[in-house]
C-alpha cells in the first residue's frame, strides 16, 4: 500500500508514542514478573473526546467508559437485565419506587483523590451523587435527558443507608432499568470531581475491570487490569483475564486495516467500504484467502438505518413538498429493492428492513404482525396515480440529504425510484450539518439511523411520540392514536401485553410512512484467532471482561 512521506512519518511517530505508552503499561504499571503480558489492542479512528461517563454520548466514548466504570445493572447477551453493582432490587406495587441493594465488595481504584491514596469502598451516596450530577445543569451532560420527566425531581435519588439506594419515578416507566445500564449511569466518587474538576475528563476514577494509566490525546490510550475488580468467573477466578488494553487513534481506516493485517491490532469493528470487497463475498462471508487466518463475527445489532420525511404540515417546506402526501411516501417505500441494495452495496451486512421501525433482535420484533414494505414497482406506480402524478408526470424533484459514507446508497435509491417516475436529487452534507438541519426541521427528506440507548422497543417508538422534540422526533410525527398507545405501554407491567402495544404502534408508523426503513443492522468484527471468548452483543458494546489472549 503506497503512502506519502508525510503520512509515513506520522505513522512512525504514532507507533513510537504507542510503543512508549505500552512499555509504560508493561514495565511500570503492571508487575513484570512474567515476561509476556496479555494486552488487547484496538483502534478508535474517530477518537475519544472524554473519559467522563457524563459525556459518554457516542460509541467511541462508551467503549472505554465501559472498561473503566460500572453501573448498577448490566445487560446480558440475551438482553436481560442482570445485577452488577446492585445485588438485587425491589419494585413497589405502584411501579413508582425501586430499591437497590448494593454489593459490599466494590472499591474505587487507587487514586490521589482519596486521603490515603487507596481506593475506598463504593456506597449508596456515590450513586446519589453520580445521578444528581447527570441532571445538574452545570454539568451540561448530553445524557441529562435520561431522567427528565421520569424521575421525581425532589426525591428522585436517596441513599437509605450505605448499601441501599432508592429511585422514585414520577410515573411508571418500564424501561428505567435499561436506562440504568447506560454508561451515563456509571458510578463515580465525588472526591475525584473535587480534585480534578474539568480534568476529570482525562483522569478517570472508577470501579470497572480496567483502570487508567495514560492518555496522549490523538496518539494512544493505555489501561491496565484492575487488581481489585469485584467480579469472578464460575471457577472463582478474578476478572478480567487480560493484563491491559491499548487504544490507538489512526484516523485512516486503511491504516487501521494495515495495522490489523500486521497483527498490531487484535480486532476491527466494522469493515470500511473501501476494502470490504477485499475481505468479504457478496453473501457477507470471508473470502477464501482469509479463511483460517482471521475470525469473522456477525451479530444482530440494535440499530436501524432509514430515510426520514418531515411531517410538520405547518412548516412551509412541507407545504410545498410532494412528501406531504402519504401516497408518495408509500410509493417511495415500495419503489426500490432493499435485498439487491444489501447484496451489492453492503455485502449482505444487515437485514433488509421489510417489517417495522423496531429492529430484529428485540423480543417485540414480529415480521408477521408488523407488515412493512417490499419491492413492488407496480404498487408504487399505482400510488403515484392515486396521488395525481401518473407515471411521475409533473411530480417535483425531491431532495434527499445524506452524509458522504452513504452517498452510494442514496444514489442507488435515487436511480431505482427514477425508474418508476420519482425524481430524487441527492445532496451530500457533512454529518454535523445534517444533524443540525434535522434538529431544526430544515431537512424534508434525510438519511438517519437510530441506535438503541437501552434494549427496549420503547426507545425506538419514542422517536415518533408527538410530545418529544427533535431529537428524537426528527420527522415531527404527530398521531393521537399512536400517542395513546405509547402512553398505555409506559404503564403496562406485563411484557406480553406491552409487546402487542408496541407492534400496534409500529404498524401505525409503517402505514403513515414518515420513514423509509432501509435495513436492520448487523455488528461485524474481524478478530485474530488468538483472541478467545470475544463475544459480540446486540448493543455492539466492546466487552473485554472475559476475553483471553493466547
Amino acid at each position: 500500500m503506497n503512502r506519502s512521506p508525510n503520512n509515513a512519518n506520522l505513522i512512525a511517530v504514532r507507533l513510537f508514542l504507542y510503543s512508549i505508552l505500552t512499555m509504560t503499561l508493561l514495565c511500570t504499571c503492571i508487575s513484570h514478573v512474567h515476561p509476556s503480558k496479555k494486552i488487547f489492542h484496538y483502534n478508535e479512528s474517530n477518537g475519544i473526546s472524554s473519559l467522563d461517563p457524563a459525556f459518554s454520548k457516542n460509541k467511541m466514548n462508551m467503549a472505554v467508559v465501559h472498561q473503566l466504570y460500572s453501573t448498577l445493572i448490566q445487560i446480558d447477551s440475551n438482553l436481560n437485565m442482570t445485577p452488577l453493582l446492585a445485588k438485587s432490587w425491589d419494585i413497589s406495587e405502584d411501579n413508582l419506587s425501586i430499591i437497590f441493594h448494593l454489593r459490599n465488595d466494590v472499591y474505587f481504584t487507587d487514586d490521589a483523590c482519596f486521603n490515603t491514596g487507596k481506593g475506598r469502598k463504593l456506597n449508596a451516596h456515590d450513586v446519589v451523587y453520580s445521578f444528581n450530577r447527570i441532571t445538574d445543569k452545570s454539568t451540561a451532560s448530553p445524557g441529562a435527558w435520561i431522567f427528565n420527566n421520569r424521575v421525581d425531581s425532589l426525591q428522585g435519588f436517596t441513599a437509605l443507608d450505605d448499601s441501599t439506594f432508592q429511585l422514585k419515578l414520577l410515573h411508571p416507566f418500564q424501561s428505567i432499568l435499561g436506562i440504568l445500564s447506560m454508561q451515563y449511569c456509571s458510578i463515580i466518587p465525588e472526591e475525584a470531581l473535587k480534585k480534578y474538576g474539568v480534568e476529570f475528563r482525562r483522569h478517570p476514577v472508577g470501579t470497572g475491570p480496567f483502570s487508567f494509566v495514560a492518555w496522549e490525546e490523538g496518539q494512544a490510550l493505555v489501561l491496565k487490569r484492575n487488581e481489585h475488580y469485584f467480579e469472578k468467573d464460575l471457577n472463582g477466578q478474578p476478572l478480567p483475564y487480560l493484563d491491559g488494553v491499548t487504544i490507538s487513534f489512526y484516523d485512516s481506516k486503511a491504516t487501521e486495516f494495515l495495522e490489523f493485517q500486521q497483527d498490531r491490532l487484535d480486532f476491527i469493528d466494522d469493515i470500511d467500504p473501501s476494502f470490504k470487497d477485499e475481505v468479504l463475498t457478496k453473501a457477507g462471508n470471508l473470502k477464501k484467502e482469509w479463511k483460517g487466518k482471521i475470525v469473522l463475527h456477525k451479530h444482530p445489532y440494535l440499530n436501524i438505518e432509514y430515510l426520514g420525511m418531515l411531517m410538520d404540515t405547518g412548516n412551509d417546506l412541507v407545504k410545498n413538498s410532494p412528501l406531504r402526501s402519504k401516497y408518495i411516501r408509500q410509493a417511495i417505500n415500495y419503489g426500490f429493492d432493499r435485498h439487491k441494495m444489501m447484496l451489492y452495496l453492503r455485502n449482505s451486512i444487515g437485514i433488509a428492513a421489510e417489517s417495522g421501525f423496531i429492529p430484529c433482535g428485540l423480543p417485540s420484533f414480529d415480521s408477521v404482525n408488523v407488515r412493512g414494505y417490499h419491492f413492488d414497482p407496480d404498487k408504487a406506480k399505482q400510488l403515484l396515480w392515486e396521488a395525481g402524478y401518473t407515471g411521475g408526470k409533473d411530480l417535483p424533484a425531491i431532495k434527499l440529504l445524506t452524509i458522504p459514507v452513504y452517498g452510494d446508497l442514496a444514489s442507488y435509491i435515487s436511480n431505482e425510484l427514477g425508474q418508476i417516475g420519482i425524481k430524487v436529487e441527492v445532496e451530500v452534507l457533512q454529518k454535523n450539518l445534517l444533524m443540525e438541519q434535522t434538529a431544526k426541521s430544515q431537512a424534508v427528506f434525510f438519511r438517519g439511523s437510530w441506535i438503541a440507548d437501552y434494549p427496549d422497543a420503547e426507545n425506538y417508538l419514542s422517536v415518533f411520540y408527538s410530545k418529544n422534540p427533535a431529537p428524537p422526533n426528527y420527522t415531527r410525527y404527530n398521531n393521537p392514536e399512536f400517542d395513546k398507545l405509547y402512553e398505555r405501554a409506559l404503564q403496562e407491567k406485563k411484557d406480553s401485553i406491552r409487546y402487542i402495544l408496541y407492534q400496534e404502534m409500529d404498524q401505525l408508523i409503517i402505514s403513515d410512512a414518515p420513514v423509509v426503513p432501509l435495513w436492520y443492522d448487523v455488528a461485524i468484527h474481524l478478530v485474530h484467532k488468538n483472541i478467545i471468548d470475544f463475544t459480540p452483543n446486540s448493543l455492539n458494546l466492546l466487552e473485554l471482561r472475559r476475553v483471553k489472549k493466547q
